[in-house]
């Protein structure tokens, strides 16, 4: 047994009660023992005075297979992002290049607080985000990409039905619940676009028959609606839900484009939505509307979604953008800072199907946990009484001290504790370049 006492910290707890706590937190192997004023000996202590600590910040929506691609696919809209830059590059990866992509985007993770994802991988070579998973402590639900159809579809990505499901199967089985549980398979068709409606069909019941998640897009763009009322005869959720895929475990990335019909199929059947602020912002795809969306019960978490849409990771910047995009429709009240803190944290732990695990400070609960310092020129001057205004309008990745994931510390005053950061910088350097040369975008 393995335990580390946090003292002297202001506790933003997230429990029901959203209690914040001036005190210590005890941790016992990879579980919080105990939270309040602690007298107790420890196999670490780490003072942590003037500094807060919050839960893990949880992104439920990323491609770390595509952090290799910052920068390599900016000022495009959606459709020409995809067919001239990303499906290229993605088709054009190596089993190497996956690995180093993902540890990159967990390295940024890690240094910006965030401990939780749901993540997309590309069509091939998912074992090797799987593995930099495992190696890095990263909690994540993530899956294969699957694409069977259509027309624009580089034949490096383009699979057989059969074959992309049984792939899918076999990593599930193989790959689910590794790593202490923090590992979790699901099904990740990419979008209606792209996939016939056998498989959708087909991924609906194994998702049902294994128990685990469906993360797709949907209703992110204009053309990409257009395109399934063209080849469905549908809009894409009203499409989603007669194949039987709308369901409490249908984790659905952006949805800007929606009808009332669609909103309440959202909130009947219990989806979960991600909103992407920055990535729907720099792609031109929208703003979602978030605010009317909550009222009506619709559970909406946080994501970046990739570097090359974003271009960072940092969810911080998320909450921020999220927060402040909504106020000039909606009114300066909208979307204030407590409620968006609840997606990055609760909200994304519930999509992840994890809230009794993780996503708030309770005993029992994991310890998946991000110590920041507000004590800057930027943040100050701060008082617990507006913690959540100074954490999602102020803070930022830098400000973060210390990254936990399961009790084990991936990140702390500068230095990634699982990787190599140097080495990782190194090798993603080396790789885009021959991911680049393969794919013909240079």
């Amino acid at each position: 047994m393995t335990t580390t006492l946090l003292k002297n910290a202001v506790i933003v707890t997230m429990n029901s009660n959203r209690e914040i706590v001036q005190g210590d937190i005890l941790i016992e192997d990879t579980y919080i023992k105990d939270i309040g004023q602690l007298d107790v000996k420890a196999d670490r202590i780490i003072d942590v005075k003037g500094q807060i600590i919050i839960p893990g910040l949880i992104q439920t929506h990323v491609h770390l297979c595509q952090t290799l691609f910052r920068g390599q696919a900016d000022d495009l809209e959606l459709m020409d992002w995809l067919k001239l830059r990303i499906w290229p590059l993605e088709g054009a990866h190596d089993s190497e290049s996956v690995y180093w992509s993902a540890l990159l985007g967990i390295g940024e993770l890690f240094r910006g607080g965030t401990t939780a994802i749901i993540d997309m991988e590309t069509v091939h070579h998912t074992e090797s985000a799987f593995q930099a998973i495992l190696d890095s402590g990263i909690r994540a639900v993530s899956g294969k990409c699957m694409m069977d159809s259509g027309n624009s579809v580089p034949a490096s990505l383009m699979e057989n039905s059969n074959d992309s499901l049984q792939q899918s199967i076999d990593l599930l089985e193989k790959w689910h619940r590794k790593g202490n549980g923090r590992l979790q398979y699901a099904f990740a068709p990419r979008f209606v676009v792209s996939c016939t409606e056998g498989l959708l069909l087909e991924v609906a019941k194994l998702a049902k028959q294994y128990k685990v998640k469906v993360h797709t897009h949907a209703s992110e763009n204009k053309g990409e609606i257009a395109l399934v009322q063209a080849e469905r005869n549908m809009r894409n959720i009203v499409y989603l839900n007669h194949l039987g895929l709308a369901n409490e475990d249908l984790i659905l990335a952006h949805c800007i484009w929606l009808d009332d019909e669609e909103f309440s199929i959202l909130e009947g059947q219990k989806v979960k939505v991600v909103h992407c602020p920055s990535c729907n912002l720099k792609l031109g795809s929208g703003i979602a509307s978030i605010p009317e969306m909550l009222k009506r019960g619709i559970h909406v978490s946080l994501g970046a979604d990739g570097a090359p849409c974003n271009n960072n990771l940092d969810q911080f910047i998320e909450m921020r953008t999220a927060a402040l995009i909504q106020k000039p429709i909606y009114g300066p009240t909208a979307m204030p800072a407590w409620q968006t803190f609840e997606m990055a944290t609760v909200a994304g732990a519930k999509a992840m199907g994890l809230e009794k695990e993780v996503g708030s400070l309770e005993i029992g609960k994991k310890a998946d946990i991000a110590i920041i310092d507000l004590c800057k020129l930027h943040c100050s001057p701060w008082e617990s009484s507006n913690i959540y205004a100074q954490l999602v309008y102020q803070a930022k990745a830098n400000d973060v001290t210390l990254t936990m994931v399961d009790g084990q510390i991936v990140y702390e005053k500068g230095c990634l504790m699982t990787m190599d950061e140097a080495q990782v910088i190194q090798k993603s350097n080396i790789a885009i370049k021959r991911v680049s040369e393969r794919a013909g975008v240079l």
